[in-house]
C-alpha cells in the first residue's frame, strides 16, 4: 500500500476534526495507571479510549525495549476531552483556526486536550488523538532516556508511534504509513536526509513555506526501521551522536553515501505493502481502569477547570472566577467544587480565599490533592510579603508536607521544600537539594524543572553533571526560553572547572546577552500565565496537523522531601 493512497484519508480526517460529538451531559473520570481521562461521553467510549491508551503505553515498551514503573497518581497525564474545534478553541483561549489540540507537560500537572475520543472507521483515531499519541509518545521517549535524540529523529520516532490503530480486539498496529503527512510529503517543500542530519544546512535552505521536515523524519525512521539491510544503523548513529560526534559526520559513517541513502528512501516511500508492527491484545496486558461519574457541581465546573489548568491571564482568570463561584454557590458541599473554586481564586490572585476554599475541600474530603497544592501556593505567594518569613514559608510547608505525607512522590511538594529556602535567601539543605532532583527524575519530561536542577547543581560546582542536566534541553528544538536559556549556560559554563561554584549573579550577567541575541523578539503569541500553571518561560502549546506544538509551560514553585 502507497502512502499516496492516504491523502483522501487526509481530507476526511480534516472534516472529522470539525466535527462535533454528541455531549451526553454526564461527565466522567476514568483512571488507569498511566492516565486520568475527563470527558463527557459514553462510558463504553470513554472506558475504550483509556484501554487503548493504556494498550498504546505498552506498545511503546515492546518495541522500544525500555520500561516506564507507573507514575505516582498525581503524576500522571490528565486529558480532557473538550467535543469540537470550536470548543476547544474557548477553553484553550485561543483565536487559532488551525488548532488540534493541545499537551502541556509539567511535573505533576501534566495536561493534554483533545476533541473526539472515538475511533474512525478502521480502528483510527480522530486526528486531536494523533497529535495526544505523537506527544506522549515524547512524554514516553524522554521519560526513558536522558540522551537527547537529535530533531529528526526525535520527531521521526513521534510520527512513527503516533501512526496507530487500534483494533476491537484489543490489538494495536504501530508504525503505519502517516496518512496525516501523506499531503506534506507530496506538496510540500522537500527536506533531504542530508538537511535532516545537518541542522544547518536545514536552516540555512529552509524557506517561509511550510515543508516535509516531520513527513521526512518519519519516512527515514520507518525506512531505518524496517530495512533489513538496514538494521542496527539507526542505534548505532545515535550512539555516536550522543558520543559528541558531529549529526552529518556520523550519519555518513554508519549510512554510508548519503546520496544513496536518499535514493533508497525515495523508492521506499513508492513502495507498497508498507510494514509495522502488530501486536496481539493478549501481549498487551494493562491494569484496571476505574470510571467515576462525576457530580453535578464537578460537571458544571469542568470548562472552569480545563480553563483554569491551560493557564490563564488575570483578567481570563477574573472572567472564570465568576462562573466558579456561582457554581459553587450552587453546591457549597461538594469537594470538586470546593477545589476547583480554590484554583480559580489563587489563579486570580485572591490568596485567602483559595486557602478558605482549599480548606473547606479537605474537610469533606482529605484525599483529595488539589486543595493541599492550591493551599501551598497561595501560602508561598503570602509569605514573599510576610514579615517573618521564616515563620511564613514554615506554614506554607504546612499542605505541602502534607500532600508529601499522602503522596510521597508527587513532585510539587518536593519542589516547593527546596524553593522554601530559595525564597527566603536561605542555603538549601543537603535534603532540599535531593528533594529538587528527585522531582526532576519523577517528571524527567518537565523542561523547566530540569533548568531548575542544572542552576542549583552548577552553583554546587558539579559543572559536568550540570552539563548533562542541560544536554537534551539544549537539543529540545520546542523548548523555547527554556531551551535558549539552557544553550546560553552551556557556553557560561564552558570556562568553569568542575568543583569550582558557579554564582547565580555571575550566570544572569553571563546569559543576558546571549538570550537576548537568540531569542530576538519572535516570542510566540498566545502565551498564557497564571499562578504556577503559567510562568515567564512557558510557551503555547497549540497543535496543529502541520505543526510539533512547543514543548511548554514550566513548573512553578515545588515542594518538600
Amino acid at each position: 500500500m502507497t502512502i499516496a493512497r492516504y491523502c483522501m484519508g487526509v481530507i476526511a480526517a480534516f472534516i472529522a476534526v470539525l466535527a462535533a460529538p454528541a455531549a451526553n451531559a454526564a461527565w466522567y473520570e476514568a483512571q488507569s495507571d498511566n492516565f486520568v481521562i475527563y470527558a463527557d461521553d459514553s462510558e463504553r467510549d470513554i472506558r475504550r479510549f483509556s484501554e487503548n491508551l493504556e494498550r498504546y503505553h505498552r506498545a511503546m515498551e515492546i518495541i522500544t525495549g525500555r520500561t516506564v514503573a507507573p507514575p505516582s497518581p498525581s503524576n500522571r497525564v490528565v486529558i480532557f476531552v473538550v467535543g469540537n474545534q470550536r470548543q476547544l478553541r474557548r477553553v484553550l483561549d485561543t483565536r487559532s483556526r488551525s488548532i488540534g489540540g493541545m499537551y502541556i507537560p509539567r511535573a505533576g500537572a501534566s495536561r493534554a486536550y483533545v476533541q473526539d475520543i472515538r475511533n474512525r472507521s478502521g480502528g483510527y483515531p480522530h486526528f486531536s488523538t494523533v497529535i495526544l499519541l505523537h506527544e506522549y509518545a515524547h512524554h514516553f521517549l524522554i521519560s526513558t532516556s536522558r540522551f537527547a535524540m537529535p530533531r529528526w529523529m526525535s520527531e521521526g520516532a513521534a510520527e512513527f508511534f503516533a501512526s496507530a490503530i487500534f483494533n476491537r480486539d484489543g490489538s494495536i498496529s504501530i508504525g503505519l504509513p502517516a496518512q496525516h503527512r501523506a499531503n506534506e510529503l507530496y506538496f510540500a517543500d522537500p527536506v533531504s536526509v542530508h538537511e535532516l542530519f545537518d541542522p544547518e544546512l536545514y536552516e540555512a535552505r529552509r524557506g517561509r513555506g511550510y515543508d516535509a521536515f516531520y513527513g521526512r523524519s518519519w519516512l527515514l525512521y520507518h525506512f531505518l526501521q524496517f530495512t533489513p539491510s538496514r538494521t542496527g544503523q539507526m542505534n548505532e548513529y545515535w550512539n555516536k551522536v550522543r558520543a559528541g560526534e558531529n549529526g552529518l559526520e556520523a550519519a555518513e559513517e554508519v549510512f554510508g553515501d548519503l546520496d544513496v541513502l536518499q535514493l533508497e528512501v525515495e523508492n521506499y516511500m513508492r513502495s507498497r505493502g508498507l510494514q509495522n508492527f502488530g501486536i496481539s491484545a493478549e501481549n498487551l496486558p494493562i491494569g484496571e481502569v476505574t470510571l467515576r461519574r462525576l457530580s453535578r457541581g464537578e460537571a458544571e465546573m469542568m470548562p472552569i477547570r480545563m480553563a483554569s489548568q491551560r493557564g490563564v491571564t488575570r483578567e481570563r482568570a477574573l472572567e472564570l472566577l465568576e462562573d466558579a463561584r456561582d457554581v459553587a454557590r450552587e453546591y457549597p458541599s461538594d469537594a470538586g467544587v470546593l477545589a476547583a473554586l480554590a484554583e480559580s481564586e489563587y489563579d486570580a490572585g485572591n490568596d485567602a480565599e483559595a486557602i478558605a476554599a482549599a480548606d473547606a475541600a479537605m474537610a469533606i474530603d482529605p484525599a483529595r490533592t488539589n486543595p493541599y497544592v492550591q493551599k501551598g501556593f497561595a501560602l508561598f505567594r503570602m509569605a514573599a510579603e510576610a514579615d517573618d518569613p521564616d515563620a511564613a514559608y514554615a506554614a506554607a510547608m504546612g499542605p505541602m508536607q502534607d500532600l508529601n505525607a499522602r503522596e510521597n512522590d508527587h513532585p510539587i511538594p518536593l519542589i516547593y521544600f527546596y524553593r522554601s529556602y530559595i525564597e527566603r535567601g536561605e542555603e538549601p539543605s543537603d535534603n532540599a537539594r535531593a528533594a529538587l532532583e528527585r522531582a526532576a527524575v519523577l517528571a524527567p519530561f518537565d523542561q523547566n524543572l530540569w533548568l531548575q536542577v542544572a542552576i542549583m547543581q552548577a552553583g554546587e560546582g558539579k559543572i559536568d553533571i550540570a552539563r548533562a542536566s542541560l544536554e537534551p534541553l539544549t537539543a529540545n528544538p520546542h523548548g523555547g526560553r527554556t531551551a535558549i536559556i539552557a544553550s546560553a549556560m552551556v557556553e557560561a559554563l564552558e570556562d568553569v572547572a568542575e568543583g569550582e561554584q558557579f554564582a547565580l549573579g555571575d550566570l544572569q550577567s553571563a546569559l543576558i546577552a546571549s538570550i537576548a541575541e537568540m531569542a530576538g523578539d519572535d516570542e510566540e503569541e498566545g502565551e498564557k500565565e497564571g499562578g504556577e500553571k503559567g510562568a515567564d518561560d512557558s510557551e503555547d502549546a497549540d497543535t496543529d496537523p502541520d505543526s510539533e506544538p512547543s514543548n511548554l509551560e514550566p513548573l512553578e514553585p515545588d515542594e518538600i522531601g
